[in-house]
């Protein structure tokens, strides 16, 4: 039987919860949010608008100066694209930061999100209902399920910098 992919939309209560989440950055209380999420303004590579999005962290490396946010949606999602395109902003916590993104190949992801997965494993089960919704099978946490998330939606890196 054919795995058929759930509708791409967030569920209203998600929505909700997004909007509060970027309201704390419009009103200079980011830092509550410490580093486990971040807004990401980006522009539009048709449009030229600016659109910001909220987006969770699943690691940061400070050696290598990077953030790492999971495109849940899939690489077809505009904000993926965008940031590909063209240097964006970040909001994370109290700092403000001009960055550059590109993909993180698959072996360095599956790493990051098998950290991401340990750090939060009291949360398990909701992190996996979120994902298994939003990708439309059911995520289990396996080796097998983690490579075929990663292959549908990439782990993007944001550094620093405008360059």
């Amino acid at each position: 039987m054919a795995t058929t992919r759930m509708s791409k939309t967030r569920p209203p209560r998600l929505m909700r919860l997004l909007q509060v989440l970027g309201s704390l950055y419009d009103h200079e209380f980011g830092w509550l949010l410490g580093q486990r999420f971040l807004r990401l303004s980006h522009t539009g590579r048709r449009s030229g608008r600016c659109y910001r999005v909220m987006l969770e962290v699943i690691g940061i490396d400070r050696e290598a100066g990077e953030i790492y946010v999971l495109a849940g949606l899939g690489p077809k999602t505009d904000w993926y694209r965008n940031v590909l395109a063209a240097p964006a902003r970040i909001d994370l916590g109290a700092a403000r930061l001009e960055v550059r993104a590109h993909p993180v190949d698959p072996v360095r992801a599956a790493g990051i999100l098998n950290r991401y997965e340990y750090r939060n494993r009291m949360l398990a089960p909701i992190v996996r209902r979120g994902l298994s919704w939003v990708i439309g099978w059911r995520y289990d946490g396996s080796e097998a399920a983690r490579h075929r998330l990663l292959a549908e939606c990439p782990v993007v890196a944001f550094r620093p910098g405008r360059a």
